[in-house]
């Protein structure tokens, strides 16, 4: 098990810093190697004093975690994901977001095994495993597991929401962890420009469950995630009980001066669709109702965390052959407004996409991070570039850089747009309108399944000027939507084509 390359997971790093650098820079190119994904992945440098559990929760977030080697001497781990999928999603997650155990920062990459072959007597080993998955069904640990889950003593909470795009309300929290126990507290605070809560839960032991199934998870579709540690705090003193801290053992405490109780649209996006908000855990909490998405977007949230950071995004592991700048402004227009977009010259596999602002940045990158684009799984993350430069008056760049600032095709020009209200992550099926009235539903069918794909299912709506059409894979939808938004059909009108939250 030695001869692992020790390399680093993921995004080669320096390929951001090719931005604008010369064309004779070849020489500096990074050489990384990587494994094919495998659902086993290799875990480096961890901390002398890392346990098992701590070690699989890295997994847990991501699905089953079916099993574990520890290589104690080297800081070293292979853990073994359920599916190949699951690991895949683990490896593009982290590469965005760097994963700590004990505040030390760890490497994940995948490796050369396809499955552990371990002794079948490390009874150990086994029974943290079946502990930590009892927890994960919902089922509450046995004695010995409790002390698998090394005691924590405080039934506080400190809860940090990061990507956080879609307004987290004290209500919504409490509807999540008192899954886990009696939630007794919460007080919500802005720090560091992030969004904190402090929650207490009438035992230490549903605090240690909650942070076992929870820490790491998305609220709502890939945004929103949970960081969760415990807080050396083991009781809160609540004053008020408004919008920003409850004690919800005192109804009687008055809600505090000027501190209004939340603002009533947001309040009754959330409790009309609070069937399809948060649905059961484990897995992604749940997509966010579509009206409370439409608050947040329309403006009425304030959106915390966003000041100051750049709306530059650093797309990598693009199908070179056959992406270009217009198919880029295409796809992630879907989320926001283009305003640049540059393949690198001596990179020609990452690319530099301009947003017109740090949200709609933040928006793109957590719905595209890890889809299929050209049969790549593509990674988004922020660049630390504020703009996109331009090519340099007559140099010609083989039109690798393109600006699109007065393009007509921007969706969220108009301020209140409905566009706002129909921001879905990528999907099979897809949302067409403008469609002229002779067009008919073999037209559109053929139109489609030129474009490399299988028609699974359509659907005019009454007017017939929209639809809904079934691809077979979410792939198939996005290679759709890149080959057929704009185009044209005909008399000049131009077909619309954007992601549905349906299926047919």
């Amino acid at each position: 098990m030695d001869g692992i390359g020790d390399v680093a997971v993921g995004v080669k790093r320096g390929s951001d810093e090719l931005n604008g650098a010369s064309n004779g820079s070849d020489s500096k190119k990074l050489r990384v190697e990587e494994a094919p994904p495998s659902r086993v992945l290799h875990i480096r440098k961890l901390p002398n004093e890392a346990s098992e559990t701590e070690v699989i929760a890295l997994g847990l977030p991501f699905g089953k975690v079916t099993n574990i080697l520890t290589l104690k001497g080297k800081n070293q781990a292979f853990l073994e994901m359920g599916t190949e999928e699951a690991a895949i999603t683990m490896v593009n997650y982290y590469t965005t977001v760097t994963p700590h155990i004990r505040n030390v920062p760890v490497f994940i990459q995948y490796s050369n095994h396809k499955e552990l072959k371990t002794d079948a007597g490390n009874q150990r080993t086994q029974a943290v495993l079946q502990a930590v998955s009892a927890v994960q069904s919902g089922g509450s640990p046995s004695s010995d597991v409790q002390e698998a889950l090394a005691a924590a003593s405080s039934p506080v909470l400190r809860i940090i929401i990061d990507n956080m795009f879609y307004p987290v309300t004290l209500d919504v929290l409490q509807q999540i962890f008192s899954k886990f126990g009696t939630v007794m507290k919460i007080i919500t605070f802005t720090k560091n420009n992030q969004f904190q809560a402090l929650l207490q839960f009438s035992d230490p032991v549903n605090a240690q469950q909650a942070k076992l199934a929870l820490d790491g998870q998305n609220i709502y579709n890939s945004c929103c995630t949970l960081r969760i540690d415990f807080s050396k705090l083991v009781n809160l003193n609540v004053k008020y009980n408004n919008d920003k801290s409850r004690d919800y053992t005192r109804p009687e405490l008055p809600a505090g001066d000027g501190q209004p109780s939340i603002d009533p649209s947001v309040a009754a996006a959330f409790s009309k669709d609070s069937n399809s908000l948060l649905g059961k855990i484990p897995g992604a909490l749940n997509p966010l109702s579509a009206a409370a998405a439409a608050a947040a977007a329309a403006g009425r949230v304030a959106l915390a965390g966003q000041t100051g950071s750049s709306g530059v995004l650093l797309v990598s592991n693009l199908n070179e052959e056959m992406v270009t700048p217009q198919s880029l402004f295409t796809l992630f227009g879907v989320y926001g407004d283009v305003q640049r977009v540059k393949i690198l010259y001596n990179k020609k596999d990452s690319a530099l996409i301009q947003m017109s602002d740090a949200n709609q940045a933040q928006l793109a990158m957590s719905h595209l991070n890890g889809q299929k684009m050209y049969g790549k799984i593509i990674r988004v993350t922020l660049s630390k570039h504020q703009t996109v430069a331009l090519p340099r008056d007559g140099l010609d760049d083989q039109g690798l850089t393109k600006d699109y600032a007065n393009s007509p095709l921007h969706r969220f020009k108009k301020p209140g747009s409905k566009n706002f209200q129909n921001i879905f992550p990528p999907s099979a099926t897809l949302h067409l309108s403008n469609i002229p009235q002779d067009v008919t539903e073999d037209d559109l069918r053929l139109l489609f399944s030129n474009a490399g794909g299988t028609v699974k299912a359509f659907k005019f709506f009454q007017d017939r000027k929209m639809a809904l059409i079934q691809m077979s894979t979410v792939e198939e939808a996005i290679q759709a939507l890149i080959d057929l938004h704009n185009y044209n059909m005909g008399g000049n009108q131009h077909l619309r084509v954007s992601f549905s939250k349906s299926t047919i």
